[in-house]
C-alpha cells in the first residue's frame, strides 16, 4: 500500500469531499477553509500529478467556457487504490492517537 504524506492526505480528503467538483482551485480552497493552511494551486497540481501517476486519483478534462477563455478544466476523482491508501493512513493515525488526546493536551500545559 502507498504511504501518504500529510499534504497528500489533505488533498485526497478534499477530492473525496468535493466529489465531481474537485479541481485544483476548489481543492486548494477546501483545504484552506477546513485547515486554515494557505496552499497554492501550483502545489496542488504538482501533488495531484504524483497521485495520478501512483494510480490514486483519476482525472478528466472538460471543455472550458467563455469564463475560462476556452481552457479546459481538469477534474479529479478518488480511485479505489486512493481510497484504500487514505483509509489505511487514517487507520494508522487513529491507532497511534487512540487514548492519547487528553495526554497530548497536557504536554507543555496546553
Amino acid at each position: 500500500m502507498s504511504i501518504l504524506g500529510e499534504f497528500e492526505q489533505l488533498i485526497l480528503w478534499a477530492v473525496l469531499r468535493l466529489g465531481d467538483e474537485a479541481y485544483g482551485v476548489s481543492i486548494a480552497r477546501e483545504i484552506e477553509e477546513r485547515t486554515g493552511r494557505d496552499v497554492s494551486p501550483g502545489s496542488i497540481y504538482t501533488a495531484l500529478g504524483r497521485l495520478e501517476d501512483r494510480g490514486l486519483v483519476h482525472s478528466r478534462r472538460e471543455g472550458g467556457g467563455a469564463g475560462r477563455a476556452g481552457r479546459p478544466r481538469k477534474f479529479y476523482r478518488l480511485r479505489s487504490a486512493g481510497a484504500r491508501s487514505l483509509e489505511e493512513s487514517w487507520s494508522h493515525l487513529s491507532a497511534m492517537a487512540d487514548g492519547q488526546i487528553d495526554r497530548l493536551r497536557g504536554v507543555g500545559g496546553g
